[in-house]
């Protein structure tokens, strides 16, 4: 009697811990060889599920390293079907191993058009989608051979950055110079940057979606609360929300040949994509802003998945074997979206509990990203700043701002946060406060 083979499992190298690519490996019975980045495994919120293979790595960023652990595991010589990442600084590393690998992964080359800002803008410029124009600064450490703006009104910004971070509204020549002295006295990593034509749009879109065979197959647009910038300038909770397809058809109309046509410019071929736009309500217009290839961060995955019934996580999966998503798009009514929920500067001794906050009207999902006993700093440096995140629903974007005024306001009134950079004298007075019924003066003997 023949004996039947089966196919053997889909084998695939991941840049990083993204809970959702790895719940879709489950689902799909996909071989899943982990690389974990030190940073991501210190911080230690998202694991990697029992049974799959870790290989502990100093930077999933890293070619070297990670070729040198998947050596090291004996398995430099297995044969790959993908590498997929959802690590914004991992992309052309996925791309770079791939080709060496033999696997399937975003090109190289295109990875370089969504991480570099200044190519980006170029390509899509190109096409004739308005962006701003942009100036390539080689060292921010040294601005010397800049002797003028190149526009009234510029953003300086990594030229490979997320997360809204070191990003600043510059408006004179010295604040360039005061940046670069800045810069320079922290020793910063990050020395390539883009000076960007500053675009003076009333509102920040959002639009998340996943491209198969080069072809947009769903997207689904959103807006922020305010612009990104200035959130992180005016130490504002991050929020943001879905539009309706269909109460808030207009946008789609706007917004989606806007994203096919970037998109074709840039080149992705399969996966997903978050991308940004300023939306102009005056004229009626839209500037592109930037796109990654990859799941937005914050709440992006929860929100689409609650709104249009869509996993994200599935989708990058899929997208990086070459697979067609078998979407079954199922369009929520109401309002969708999430907010940050902040703290104060000290150090966090307790907040509520997911399950305490999924108690309240409209809270859908929780994510407390903030370990007890760690220092909250004063200020907000990106787009990342923040004790946790919330999924709210409601009947219209008015009721939902309202739900988070009373969530962030519920939140803050139970967060348990011990002042810091004071003297001793301080604490004491702040202890005295929290715990009034004990006694821990300094007493005589007797």
């Amino acid at each position: 009697m023949d004996q039947m083979t089966s196919e053997p499992r889909p084998l695939v190298l991941i840049l990083g811990v993204d809970k959702y690519v790895l719940e879709a490996c489950e689902r799909h019975d996909v071989e899943a060889v982990v690389a974990w980045g030190a940073g991501a495994h210190d911080y230690g919120l998202q694991l990697v599920p029992d049974g799959m293979t870790v290989l502990r790595v100093d930077q999933v960023s890293s070619p070297e390293s990670v070729l040198s652990a998947l050596h090291r595991a004996g398995l430099g010589d297995r044969r790959f079907d993908a590498v997929q990442t959802s690590d914004e600084w991992a992309m052309v590393t996925a791309g770079v191993l791939a080709e060496h690998l033999g696997a399937r992964a975003i090109d190289p080359v295109t990875a370089v058009r969504f991480r570099d800002k200044t190519l980006q803008k170029q390509r899509v410029r190109e096409v004739g989608i308005p962006a701003a124009r942009t100036t390539v600064i080689d060292d921010i450490h040294d601005v010397s051979g800049i002797d003028a703006l190149p526009y009234e009104r510029a953003v300086l910004k990594p030229i490979a950055g997320a997360a809204t971070a070191m990003t600043t509204v510059v408006t004179s020549l010295q604040q360039l110079r005061d940046l670069s002295d800045k810069y320079r006295a922290e020793r910063t990593a990050q020395r390539t940057f883009a000076l960007e034509e500053f675009v003076d749009g009333g509102e920040e879109w959002v639009a998340d979606g996943i491209v198969y065979d080069g072809e947009v197959m769903f997207c689904a647009l959103g807006r922020y609360g305010l612009p990104c910038l200035s959130t992180v300038d005016q130490a504002l909770p991050l929020w943001l929300r879905r539009f309706d397809p269909d109460t808030e058809s207009w946008a789609y109309e706007l917004g989606e040949p806007v994203v096919r046509r970037a998109l074709k410019a840039l080149g992705l071929r399969d996966g997903v994509f978050h991308m940004e736009f300023f939306y102009d309500a005056e004229l009626g217009t839209l500037t592109f802003g930037e796109c990654a290839a990859r799941r937005g961060g914050a709440l992006v995955h929860e929100e689409v998945q609650a709104k249009f019934n869509v996993h994200l996580g599935e989708a990058a999966l899929l997208g990086a074997l070459g697979r067609k998503p078998d979407l079954d798009i199922q369009i929520r009514s109401g309002t969708i979206g999430g907010t940050y929920l902040m703290g104060r500067p000290g150090t966090l001794f307790s907040c509520p509990s997911p399950a305490a906050m999924r108690e309240l009207p409209g809270v859908e999902y929780v994510r407390v990203e903030f370990a007890f006993g760690g220092q909250i700093a004063a200020g907000v440096g990106s787009t990342n700043a923040r004790i946790a995140q919330v999924l709210v629903s409601a009947e219209s974007e008015e009721a939902m701002l309202r739900r988070f005024d009373e969530l962030r306001v519920w939140f803050d009134e139970r967060l348990l946060i011990a002042p810091s950079g004071g003297p001793m004298r301080e604490l004491r007075a702040w202890q005295r406060e929290i715990w009034p019924d004990e006694d821990y003066k300094d007493q005589l003997w007797r």
